[in-house]
């Protein structure tokens, strides 16, 4: 069976799994609280872990952006859990099947399957890696955030706490929908080939997608590291590619501070995508010069 085809199955039983896995771990944490605390938190786990499973069902960038903040938040939950237990043997299966949901979730692969979901027939999209300012850590705080406030205000409520558990709920609620679309934008970068030639749609770079038609590219390959092209990568880890064209293509780069962006027109230009030798196979397959 090809990779294609094992890899959303294999995303999708490790975490209908985790429910049997993760469930007793869980079970025993919860046990020292109050009924009411039990019951909202069972409602919350329940209700994330249906929300994931419909997720990995369809192949979509909103359900990648689902899977993507709710998996490491299970290996957290069953960890805090394990610690509680006392690091049992079920709390380290637990740990470990949500730990290989979040590894398969994160492959760069999935990314490709599950933003190809709702595209054309004759287009393929690819993504782009994340920012380097991000990884180091502020996609971690806005993940932490955005997760939290619902979560903790919840369970505050649950346990009477009615002035703190509204506070939290009013301003995490719309902090958390605020956050969680910016962290839904790393889902909705790609390079998309289609007929015309190659899309660039990269809301964190540009301000508007750009289509460079297959008439003006030159070259598409590995860039050299002291390129002189426009650097869109945002310094995201990993091989950068360069497309060369014949002539200077217009464009709005976004610049913070910048509401309409900054005007550039390059001739050449970098970006990195997930999986740059995919990349490179897609673009010879449609006959696009490739070096």
């Amino acid at each position: 069976m090809s990779l294609q085809r094992l890899l959303p199955w294999a995303l999708r039983v490790s975490w209908a799994v985790l429910a049997f896995t993760a469930g007793p771990a869980l079970g025993d944490a919860l046990d020292p609280r109050s009924r009411a605390v039990q019951v909202a938190a069972s409602v919350v786990l329940w209700a994330v872990w249906g929300v994931v499973l419909v997720a990995t069902l369809v192949p979509h960038p909103v359900s990648l952006t689902a899977m993507r903040c709710a998996t490491p938040a299970s290996v957290v939950a069953v960890l805090v859990a394990g610690a509680e237990g006392g690091g049992s043997g079920e709390a380290a299966l637990a740990v470990a099947t949500a730990a290989l949901a979040m590894a398969l979730a994160f492959l760069p692969e999935t990314g490709t399957l599950f933003v190809n979901g709702p595209a054309y027939p004759n287009e393929r999209r690819f993504l782009l890696r994340a920012p380097a300012p991000l990884l180091l850590g502020v996609l971690g705080v806005v993940w932490a955030l955005a997760l939290t406030g619902p979560v903790v205000g919840t369970l505050l409520v649950a346990a009477r706490q009615w002035v703190a558990g509204g506070v939290v709920l009013a301003a995490g609620v719309p902090l958390s929908v605020v956050l969680l679309r910016a962290v839904h934008g790393l889902s909705r970068r790609w390079l998309v080939f289609v007929p015309a030639g190659v899309v660039l749609h990269d809301p964190i770079a540009l301000a508007d997608p750009v289509l460079f038609r297959r008439q003006l590219v030159v070259a598409l390959g590995p860039a050299d590291a002291d390129s002189p092209a426009l650097d869109l990568t945002q310094a995201a880890p990993g091989l950068a590619l360069e497309l060369t064209l014949t002539e200077e293509v217009p464009m709005l780069r976004t610049r913070p501070g910048r509401r309409l962006g900054e005007a550039v027109s390059p001739s050449r230009l970098l970006f990195t995508p997930t999986r740059p030798g995919a990349v490179l196979r897609e673009a010879a397959e449609r006959e696009l010069p490739v070096r």
